[in-house]
């Protein structure tokens, strides 16, 4: 196992599909990013625009890219694959799709450098919840079979980006560490934690050959401080880059919905304070309705590539409604990133950085408590086999 040996003690990891660099960004700055990689030209932009030119970034199909570019002395090697395939709005074509496929071309640039002797001790794979219910929990069961085959040891957390940030965003993390890895006593657990581990997943796990259930192991996460953030925080007064609807065009949006959706609305104007929600247009049973939720939660951002609508604020006030989209910044604040952050200029574009992205604060949840102290354990392993 090769350790980075330079200056910058920090541990190195390789960030594959990294959109806009927001897992990047969950790691902190603990950890330095010795590569990375995305398809998407205008999400390779936004990348280079964050992190200072960011040398280190080819833009291309992950299917080309070969081992001999990848830096040595990762710890870490972190794939957010395109979840398509496997999200409610695809086909079903799970790990066996196009698009959500492609995991396997990354599975196997990380197996022929373990053919070198150069693997990242660590692998964290962030995807949607569907990951784990695809093909009746087949596709996970594949890839933790693989993974098993491949050296390493692995397990599963569902978090939900709600605990961070007013999105209810679910997302499975994938942590997996090298067998020649101790991996540390405090983030492990006999038995799965229904705060993290949901009964599906514990059912897959169940299913599992038993060679490849005894590598599989029960992280342990605590529970973060309770969120205090509400989504109208994060509205905009003066958004520039959408505005509110015309009367009729709200009064059409409004005649979507179902009674009990219009009640909430209803509701929301006797309250007589200002109230802001969020609506999704769905079909349900062939008719296109609006739903609107006034929980203090956004929905879960979509980008119209998985063929969903874009979300809409609504804005009541007493007798007074008004309806946008929601804006770019507002999306970019729902899933945890500053407003220093810089935004693609188009509105489509930026919609679709931030709607493919991983909540920043679950990410960096995941990073403090799973991959830190496993970072740690490797760098410290790799230094007593070096000094024998």
């Amino acid at each position: 196992m090769h350790m980075r040996k330079e200056t910058d003690d920090r541990p190195g990891f390789y960030e594959f599909f990294c959109g806009g660099g927001m897992a990047r960004l969950g790691l902190g700055e603990m950890w330095q990013c010795l590569f990375a990689n995305d398809i998407d030209a205008g999400k390779a932009a936004a990348y280079r625009e964050n992190f200072g030119g960011a040398p280190e970034l080819v833009c291309g199909d992950v299917r080309t890219v070969a081992g001999e570019e990848l830096p040595p002395g990762a710890a870490l090697a972190w794939a957010s694959f395109p979840c398509q395939d496997l999200s409610l709005a695809g086909a079903g074509a799970g790990l066996a799709g196009g698009r959500s496929g492609v995991f396997w071309a990354f599975w196997d640039l990380m197996q022929a450098l373990r053919r070198d002797g150069r693997h990242p001790p660590i692998i964290a794979i962030e995807n949607v919840a569907g990951l784990v219910t695809s093909h009746g929990g087949g596709d996970l069961a594949g890839l933790a079979e693989a993974m098993v085959a491949g050296g390493y040891r692995l397990g599963a957390v569902l978090v939900d980006g709600v605990r961070f940030v007013p999105q209810s965003r679910p997302r499975l993390f994938i942590v997996a560490a090298a067998q020649d890895v101790p991996v540390p006593a405090a983030p492990q657990r006999a038995a799965p934690d229904p705060a993290w581990h949901a009964p599906s997943l514990t059912n897959v796990v169940d299913q599992l050959p038993t060679a490849v259930r005894q590598g599989w192991i029960w992280w342990r996460l605590p529970l973060p401080p309770e969120r205090t953030l509400r989504l109208i925080d994060v509205i905009e007064d003066d958004p520039r880059d959408v505005c509110w609807h015309a009367p009729a065009q709200t009064e059409a949006l409004l005649a979507m919905m179902a009674p009990a959706h219009r009640e909430r609305v209803a509701a929301a104007m006797r309250a007589g304070t200002r109230q802001v929600g969020c609506v999704y247009k769905r079909t349900r049973q062939g008719v296109q309705r609006a739903e609107v939720r006034f929980d203090g939660v956004s929905g879960c951002l979509r980008t119209p590539a998985g063929g969903s609508s874009r979300q809409t604020i609504v804005e009541v006030q007493g007798a007074r409604v008004r309806t946008r989209l929601i804006s770019a910044r507002e999306t970019a604040r729902l899933m945890g990133l500053p407003d220093t952050y810089r935004l693609p200029a188009r509105y489509n574009d930026a919609y679709r950085l931030t709607g493919d992205g991983v909540v920043v604060p679950a990410a960096a949840w995941v990073a403090r408590h799973l991959l830190d102290p496993l970072a740690r354990q490797a760098l410290s392993t790799a230094a007593v086999r070096r000094a024998g």
